[in-house]
């Protein structure tokens, strides 16, 4: 699980390095918006990437990797969002904001060596396609947890979902960086 924790540490890494330049050209232009607008934009990454999945067929030029990237980055503005709330404007210390990132993907990163942990790392067996579906149903619970105010009666709330989301984009970065990198494990 090491040669994992690794992977995530490279993937988050790429990440942080895009959210830092969107940063510098933007500054936090995000922090306008409701949780449920990142919501809404994590939902567009994802049904994106399963529209082209089952179609095979892009009309813009932009990668499925790209989209994940997005899903990691708005995954983490939707996690700050919740700590800091929404701003009228987006004059932010660009500092403690990447300090922001970095609590957050680390903590991320904590959640996924344990869940790791217990499940015995089966992320590694499963196609890309169905952790897609995975990060589409966290979307859609996070969509009606946010449709009933945040309220739940027995099941994880906004965090949570973001948490999940991702670490399962994260999943697919590195699944896609060991396709490159002819690591792909054999399938029976």
């Amino acid at each position: 699980m090491l040669k994992t924790s690794l992977q995530f540490e490279k993937v988050i890494g790429e990440c942080r390095a895009l959210f830092s330049k969107k940063m510098q050209d933007y500054g936090a232009a995000w922090r306008v918006l409701r949780p449920s607008s990142i919501t809404d934009q994590i939902y567009i990454k994802v049904n994106r990437i399963r529209t082209l999945q089952m179609t095979d067929v892009k009309m813009v030029n932009e990668s499925e990797e790209g989209e994940f990237i997005a899903i990691v980055n708005y995954s983490i503005i939707g996690l700050i969002q919740l700590e800091k709330g929404l701003s009228n404007d987006f004059s932010e210390n660009n500092e403690e904001i990447l300090q922001l990132y970095d609590k957050y993907s680390s903590e991320a990163m904590a959640l996924m060596e344990r869940k790791n942990h217990d499940y015995g790392e089966a992320w590694r067996d499963m196609r890309i396609s169905s952790i897609t579906d995975l990060i589409y149903q966290k979307v859609l619970r996070t969509k009606q947890i946010e449709d009933n105010q945040g309220k739940t009666i027995v099941s994880e709330g906004l965090d949570a979902n973001y948490f999940d989301m991702l670490n399962y984009a994260v999943f697919c970065l590195i699944k896609f960086s060991e396709k490159e990198n002819n690591f792909e494990p054999k399938t029976i």
